[in-house]
């Protein structure tokens, strides 16, 4: 079995080789492209580990005490095609291989956002994302808008409204934080980048088919999506038509705070589909002797939940974060991890003060916390999306501090250092501390 530095040596060059053939093709092709042709590309690399630590027990569920590393890469091409006035069409195609730590187990505010639920030995192809896109002018001053991924440099007035329709993630559109929300550029920790009880819908890689509409006046504006969810709780396959499906609302409010930028977002999502109920399970349990399963007393329902989302800037190079979020924790959770309530925080600073404008280090902080009745479902032996111990006899919240220092290489090329401490891991009080290193190597062209 190669050791740790072995994969960190062969991953490294394989990935630093291919980033360079990306970034010096890439813009020497671009430089050419028609005005209605964009492609940018992006490729990550991670490499976490985390030592051995304290556990008397595991479950089917557990993040494995033993030391051991993971890596995770892959390689996205954003490609965009101008249809007509203020409308695009974007095709992700994506190539993807690795796993999380325990196969991406163990702990609800999970160690990477690079590591989806899915894992593979070998690399294998996705389209991500594949949407249509329309900005309409609804007057008010130009705004600049810079050529990116998914983006069409040009302008736009400062109101506008935007219908976005495809598949695509609810996290381009909604619970967006500069500071906190990137997986390839800041935080690693799932709960530091999305709020923690945001049961976003999304398939087992984190996408989802629908439409958003997003309509902006001046210094506010509100966003309403519809989106499908997966045809059973976590899972690869999608609903197409709607039978199961996420509503959500947000509405943005932008000031100036002693000369810095801000915003204020407050988010409330439905999800409704075939979900079950943590009583029933137990009940159902109770009557059988088996361990409780949610799966066995899926029934239509609603989950409602709701979130606060904080940015402001402190100076040209500081700002801070902060989110609050809870959901209905009498049902399990559908697609995103076993979170009921969840607040996370940070700072972020650039480092133009040491001389390294465009790196950047930050430090932030969460804490997650399940209802009464996932309690009693998982001390009882019940297994979720992410977590189960096959007990839960002392529950604590799980808390999180996550660093990280992010150095620019090049103009494409940045690399970093991440790390993580985790108190009792999936609520339980039995096990732990785990703490977990990453490096992490990203290129965006």
């Amino acid at each position: 079995m190669d050791s740790f530095a072995v994969r960190l040596m062969r991953w490294g060059w394989i990935s630093a080789g291919l980033l360079l053939g990306l970034s010096l093709g890439g813009n020497a092709f671009a430089a050419g492209l028609p005005d209605w042709l964009s492609l940018h590309a992006q490729s990550t690399f991670v490499l976490q580990y985390h030592p051995q630590f304290r556990s008397p027990y595991q479950g089917a569920n557990s993040l494995k005490p033993q030391s051991v590393g993971a890596e995770t890469f892959d390689a996205t091409l954003f490609a965009g095609i101008r249809l007509w006035h203020g409308a695009s069409l974007y095709v992700n195609p994506e190539i993807d291989q690795g796993f999380g730590l325990s196969n991406t187990l163990g702990t609800a505010g999970f160690l990477s956002g690079e590591a989806y639920k899915v894992g593979d030995t070998n690399p294998y192809f996705r389209l991500q994302r594949l949407f249509i896109r329309q900005s309409i002018d609804l007057g008010g001053a130009g705004q600049k808008i810079d050529d990116d991924a998914n983006q069409f440099g040009g302008t736009r007035s400062a109101n506008n409204l935007v219908l976005t329709a495809g598949k695509f993630s609810v996290g381009d559109v909604f619970d967006t934080n500069q500071y906190a929300h990137d997986p390839r550029g800041d935080f690693l920790n799932w709960a530091l980048l999305d709020a923690g009880a945001f049961d976003y819908a999304a398939d087992a890689w984190g996408y989802a088919s629908g439409v958003a509409i997003e309509w902006t006046q001046g210094w506010w504006t509100l966003r309403f999506g519809a989106f499908n969810l997966s045809k059973q709780p976590n899972g690869k396959v999608l609903e197409s038509a709607f039978g199961q499906f996420e509503t959500v609302g947000e509405a943005e409010e932008r000031h100036t705070l002693f000369g810095h930028d801000g915003k204020v977002k407050l988010l409330g999502f439905i999800n409704r589909g075939r979900m079950g109920s943590y009583d029933d399970a137990l009940a159902l349990a109770n009557a059988t002797g088996a361990p409780p399963d949610t799966s066995l007393v899926r029934r239509y329902a609603s989950r409602p939940g709701g979130e606060v989302n904080i940015e402001q800037g402190i100076s040209d190079n500081l700002g801070v974060f902060l989110r609050a979020s809870v959901n209905d924790g009498s049902k399990e959770a559908y697609e995103f991890t076993e979170i009921n309530r969840s607040v996370s925080a940070g700072v972020s600073l650039k480092g133009a003060s040491w001389g390294r404008p465009d790196d950047t280090i930050a430090l932030g902080a969460v804490v997650n916390g399940l209802s009464p009745d996932a309690r009693s479902y998982f001390a009882a032996g019940g297994m979720g999306i992410l977590i189960g111990d096959g007990r839960l006899p002392h529950y604590g919240t799980e808390d999180i501090v996550e660093a990280y220092y992010s150095a620019r290489v090049t103009g494409w090329l940045s690399l970093s250092a991440d790390y993580q401490l985790i108190e009792d891991p999936a609520y339980n009080r039995d096990r732990g501390p785990v703490s977990a290193l990453a490096l992490r190597l990203h290129a965006q062209i």
